[in-house]
């Protein structure tokens, strides 16, 4: 018969977080798929688990993901763990997933503690609708294309950020979007755990005169309405977003969301213009 992948959720820092059901998950599956064997070596040992891994991460997500697949369709029960939180959530595991859901495999979720809600609700901020970025792009282009979307998104926005990229990030997101409410949210369940609730200036002044460390979760409210008008037609603001380096693609996405049309409107409103 055909096995199962269970995608756990593992704690984010306290170890007293995990739930039951994953520990049993843990321990009767065949496998364990881990993001870092040697970080989810530490969590088994700590829960006398002696379950095999196997390695199945970012740079291994298809050749591996077809091994697991394999597997399941030979019986195998395997659960996807990464290094903290729940697998797919700016981790590895989206990709195996969905071949299993190609190749007929069931796909089970063991759910557990994920950042980005745990911070969220720490910063007391609107949660009712958010969107969620994860980690800024590296590319230059795509992280100012992210960055040109907060500046209308009126949803309170969800980061992920390192602590030696923070002050950048930061500056960043006041460059683009002004002096916006916000919540720096770090070592989460751990002993250092801290909420930081304050303007974005003030985060950015704090920061200069203290190091980041660990962790860190950042909660950007959202902008006000008065911020997203604008008078430029459609043509006029595509141009502008390209000439911000974002491709056309993008900038008529860009428009679209900021005016609350799809963007066959804003490519309509462009074929009558013949600047761009």
């Amino acid at each position: 018969m055909c096995g199962k992948l269970f995608v756990c959720g593992t704690p984010i820092g306290n170890l007293e977080d995990m739930t039951l059901r994953c520990l049993r998950v843990l321990k009767e599956c065949d496998l364990i798929a881990a993001e870092d064997t040697r970080n989810t070596l530490k969590l088994l040992n700590y829960f006398e688990i002696k379950t095999p891994m196997t390695s199945y991460h970012k740079f291994n997500e298809e050749e591996k993901g077809k091994k697991l697949v394999e597997r399941i369709l030979n019986g195998d029960n395997i659960a996807l763990v990464s290094d903290a939180g729940m697998p797919g959530i700016s981790d590895p595991g989206a990709v195996v997933i969905n071949m299993c859901r190609k190749a007929g495999v069931e796909v089970c979720v063991v759910p557990g503690p994920t950042a980005v809600i745990s911070a969220l609700v720490l910063s007391g901020m609107e949660g009712r609708s958010f969107a969620f970025e994860g980690f800024l792009p590296a590319n230059k282009h795509m992280k100012k294309a992210v960055l040109e979307r907060l500046k209308t998104e009126k949803r309170t926005t969800v980061f992920y950020e390192a602590p030696h990229h923070l002050r950048e990030t930061l500056a960043e997101i006041y460059k683009t979007c002004g002096d916006r409410e916000a919540a720096a949210v770090r070592e989460i369940t751990k002993k250092h755990e801290e909420t930081l609730r304050m303007g974005l200036k003030e985060l950015i002044d704090y920061f200069e005169e203290n190091e980041p460390r660990g962790e860190f979760v950042l909660i950007i409210g959202g902008a006000k309405e008065e911020e997203v008008k604008t008078d430029l037609s459609a043509a006029e603001r595509v141009a502008q977003l390209m000439n911000e380096g974002i491709d056309k693609k993008e900038a008529m996405k860009i428009c679209a969301k900021e005016r609350g049309v799809s963007k066959k409107v804003i490519y309509a409103e462009l074929l009558k213009d013949d600047s761009l």
